[in-house]
């Protein structure tokens, strides 16, 4: 019952953002180079492995150090509107996450 109030959930939820979800994808890709989504490493229950997905908000720059990320401007205002978290709906369609439940662990935490 769960799982099917999961996949209702996230079906709604990316119908009704989809345009906004395809907006940001064009501003980021507009605002620097590199990918659209990050991808983070994360432990479900069961001890499965899985890819979170999320916008990236950290400029993609290769002359750059790694550490500390430069958070983009476009960046910053996905991270204070929780808007950069919409594509973790795909990981809930995938059953690799819940809507309900997502309190998930770094792999390097459980090693």
């Amino acid at each position: 019952m769960r799982r099917l109030g999961d996949l209702l959930s996230a079906c709604v939820l990316l119908a009704a953002t989809f345009p906004l979800l395809v907006v940001v994808a064009l501003a980021i890709k507009c605002e620097s180079t590199g990918p659209v989504f990050d991808r983070h490493a994360c432990i479900a229950s069961g001890g499965r492995r899985f890819e979170m997905l999320r916008f990236r908000t950290t400029a993609n720059d290769p002359a750059r150090p790694t550490w500390p990320p430069r958070t983009t401007r476009l960046g910053q205002w996905l991270r204070h509107t929780r808007i950069e978290m919409l594509p973790q709906l795909i990981n809930v369609l995938r059953g690799e996450m819940s809507i309900i439940d997502s309190n998930l662990a770094a792999p390097s935490f459980l090693d």
